[in-house]
């Protein structure tokens, strides 16, 4: 059985979805009824989470964390660390945005935001987003795995968080990686 960090997060911009939302996108941003995983900016240019997103989501959300007697302790934080100059029109898309169910197609889809338990969406240094994660949830670094597009944000790893780097948008071979290598470090303290 595949053991699940407290917190994952995830970066946006060409981590989730591919993009930069402070340089392609001009608000306001709508859905065209009940389109699911597509959004459009205010010249029709789409925005969509890459495809393995929704289940990746799925996935972590239905995890549930143990405690030593094997009882279900707590959920799995799923945040989002973006340093975007543009994070209204993040927090905007992340509410339009409509996650399929992919095992269940007949489940109601949510909209994005309701995925993310934390957000870290604003300028500045990926270390100041995990030290406010940190203070807010009580959760040591060592139970952080992050993702992220941009190699120069693995400065994260001095505070202890599993830097997972996403050359090409997130897909499921990367997610797997980043479990592995953050219960490899796991088994090494």
């Amino acid at each position: 059985m595949l053991v699940y960090p407290q917190l994952i997060a995830f970066d946006l911009d060409y981590t989730l979805w591919d993009l930069w939302i402070d340089t392609h996108v001009r608000g306001p941003l709508r859905r065209e009824k009940d389109t699911l995983n597509e959004v459009l900016d205010r010249h029709g240019y789409k925005i969509s989470f890459y495809d393995a997103v929704p289940q990746i989501l799925h996935k972590i959300q239905e995890q549930c964390l143990k405690n030593e007697d094997g009882r279900e302790d707590s959920k799995v934080i799923i945040a989002a660390c973006s340093r975007t100059h543009a994070p209204d029109l993040a927090h905007q898309c992340l509410r339009l945005l409509l996650v399929p169910h992919i095992e269940d197609v007949d489940a109601t889809p949510k909209a994005a935001i309701e995925f993310f338990d934390e957000l870290e969406i604003y300028p500045g240094s990926k270390i100041k987003h995990f030290k406010s994660l940190h203070e807010r949830t009580g959760i040591p670094y060592a139970q952080m795995l992050f993702f992220d597009d941009e190699s120069r944000n693995a400065e994260v790893e001095k505070l202890g968080v599993t830097f997972v780097h996403v050359p090409r948008g997130m897909t499921l071979e990367t997610f797997e990686q980043g479990m592995r290598e953050w219960g490899r470090r796991r088994s090494l303290d």
